[in-house]
């Protein structure tokens, strides 16, 4: 593994906007950073891909576990998303993709910072702008990318059980996620179905039929959102979700998987796991050198991080929730970059990774996104 300093294309945010990127730059900092690629090796790809494989299987029976043993309290999962979650398992309901994200130096074995399963993003760059990068700087090498092909692969095998239109959903002020939201719709249609957009502000609710509508009255059936769990239970509609006969994707057992907490209980189920940090709910487990995060929080917020008796903390509006404690990763350091890698799972398999990097080593919604060859 390694990192090398590049000169950017010299037209290159008018490629990146070409394949749907407009948010390349951010409040004048560049995100999408063309400036340097990390080299691997085929040896630590395929031990990324095993590795990811690994997480997710474990990750499948840790939600079996927490439901099979109704460890909802210990997740603080509020009641009335149980049966929520309890269904949607039962029933096998689709889920399209999640991203591990990793700590990895091509020495030691990829570790598990955390998963983010349920709204996911860096999607677009990770697929479609960083294999066109190669494409135009490195037509003979490869990338660990089968991200949109996977996407197309796994809207086509939902297919003919979306018997009608699926919706697309986010919100209104967010250009990063109605990037990413446009790819997803745009892999959907590749695949055969019928989709509108709809932003989560403009979704409506039918109270005489329990059904959630669009702007023109139309009852929405099928929804993919990029919207968390969490929040969307707490909008005033939330507590008719369980009668609207609607099917909701990603599915409400994406719940435990995106919350904190699923790392203590990976921990307990699978201790000592090379690709695991040693993770705790208990304050006290860690007498140094860890990391505290909220059970629900995104983008860096509201860690603290702890090392030889200093404390770093990031702020953010993430509070309320429990706390979970987990062994301090080391992450590889090139010229102060730290770089962070999201391990992509499309329909339950590895499909590509993307780099976010940052010179610090809690990545937040300022780290820039690098690309990648082998």
């Amino acid at each position: 593994m390694q990192r090398t300093v590049i000169a950017p294309r010299s037209n290159w945010q008018e490629k990146t906007e070409a394949y749907g990127m407009s948010y390349h730059t951010i409040d004048g900092e560049v995100y999408w950073d063309e400036s340097a690629y990390y080299s691997f090796s085929s040896d630590e790809i395929d031990e990324l891909e095993t590795a990811t494989a690994e997480l997710q299987e474990m990750c499948i029976g840790a939600v079996d576990h927490v439901i099979t043993h109704n460890l909802f309290e210990r997740l603080q999962i509020p009641p009335t998303a149980e049966q929520l979650i309890k269904r949607s398992w039962d029933a096998d309901s689709p889920s399209i993709m999640g991203r591990f994200d990793l700590a990895y130096d091509g020495i030691s074995p990829p570790k598990l910072l955390e998963y983010n399963a349920d709204t996911p993003t860096a999607l677009l760059e990770a697929s479609v702008v960083q294999w066109f990068w190669l494409k135009d700087r490195f037509p003979a090498a490869d990338q660990f990318n089968s991200i949109h092909e996977k996407l197309i692969e796994q809207w086509s095998y939902l297919t003919p059980a979306i018997a009608r239109k699926l919706y697309f959903s986010c919100v209104k002020d967010s250009p990063e996620d109605r990037g990413n939201l446009e790819y997803l719709r745009d892999t959907a249609m590749q695949a055969g179905l019928q989709t509108e957009q709809i932003f989560i502000e403009d979704i409506g609710f039918d109270s005489a039929c329990t059904r959630f509508v669009d702007n023109n009255n139309a009852v929405i059936e099928y929804l993919f959102k990029l919207y968390p769990w969490e929040w969307l239970l707490h909008e005033s509609f939330g507590c008719h979700i369980d009668s609207a006969a609607i099917t909701l994707i990603e599915p409400a057992w994406k719940m435990i998987l995106s919350n904190k907490a699923i790392l203590p209980i990976l921990w307990e189920l699978n201790p000592r796991h090379p690709n695991l940090l040693e993770a705790s709910f208990d304050q006290g487990h860690f007498t140094d050198n860890f990391v505290s995060k909220p059970f629900l929080s995104r983008e860096g917020c509201n860690i603290s991080v702890h090392r030889n008796g200093s404390i770093s903390e990031y702020g953010g509006s993430y509070t309320g929730s429990g706390t979970i404690y987990q062994e301090l990763a080391t992450l590889p350091c090139f010229d102060g970059n730290f770089p962070v890698i999201g391990s992509w799972v499309i329909g339950g398999e590895p499909a590509g990774i993307g780099i976010r990097e940052d010179q610090s080593e809690v990545t937040t919604n300022t780290s820039r996104f690098v690309p990648h060859l082998f």
